[in-house]
Parts: C-alpha cells; sequence; structure tokens
C-alpha cells in the first residue's frame, strides 16, 4: 500500500510541475492592466478557469492527501516501533566479568594502603 502511494506522489508531483509549466502566467496581461487593452482586474481580465487550471487543481487536492496518507502510515509505523522496542531492550545480556588492568597499567588504582604510591592521590589538595 504504501509503495502505491509513494507511485502515486511521485507521478502527481511531476504531472503538477508540468501543468505549472504549460499555463500561461498572469505577468503576460500586465500590458493589459495598464493601457493597452481592457481588463476587469490589475492583473488582467479574470476569466472562467480553464481545463489545465481545473487539472492543476485537482492534481494538488490529490498530492496534499497523498501527502497526508503518507505522514499518517509513517507516524503509525513508528508508533508500532517503539512498542516493540521495550521487549528488545529486556533482553538478557550475558554476564561477561571484566578482569582488572594489571597494576602497571595505566589509570590503573594502587590498593596497597601507601597513599604516597599512588600518583593520583599526589594531585589532591590535602
Amino acid at each position: 500500500m504504501e509503495l502505491l502511494l509513494w507511485i502515486v506522489y511521485v507521478l502527481v508531483a511531476v504531472a503538477v510541475i508540468a501543468l505549472i509549466l504549460l499555463q500561461h502566467g498572469k505577468g503576460a496581461d500586465m500590458g493589459a492592466a495598464f493601457g493597452s487593452g481592457a481588463s476587469g482586474s490589475v492583473f488582467g481580465a479574470a476569466g472562467s478557469a480553464n481545463f489545465l487550471s481545473r487539472t492543476t487543481s485537482v492534481l494538488a487536492a490529490i498530492f496534499f492527501a497523498v501527502s497526508l496518507a503518507l505522514a499518517w502510515i509513517s507516524a503509525h509505523q513508528h508508533r508500532q516501533a517503539i512498542q516493540i522496542a521495550p521487549n528488545i531492550s529486556k533482553a538478557v545480556i550475558p554476564n561477561i566479568p571484566v578482569s582488572a588492568p594489571p597494576t602497571g597499567a595505566p589509570g590503573a588504582v594502587n590498593n596497597s594502603g601507601n597513599p604516597g604510591s599512588n600518583p593520583a592521590s599526589q594531585d589532591i589538595p590535602k
């Protein structure tokens, strides 16, 4: 279902772009508004909508509807993933013992009881 919506989404988007590029812009009638012809409005004559503008409107409505449907599907799948995730986080992790680093290794703690033998204890003010 989601794949079908994505296909429709892309096809409608391409069709809307093509129809918008095919339409005659209102800017071309701008000269008519300023004296080189009679018009009923500032931006040219406001006639009835033709086939291209009506088709563009319908395709734009379909585009928005498919966008909302894809958003709902995406949110719904995300909610299902959250419901599954707690079960995954409760998985048993094996308890692997960690051996202590050798005493001469960097970061090793000296537990000999002699405070001067641990270089880290020399930085602590008394």
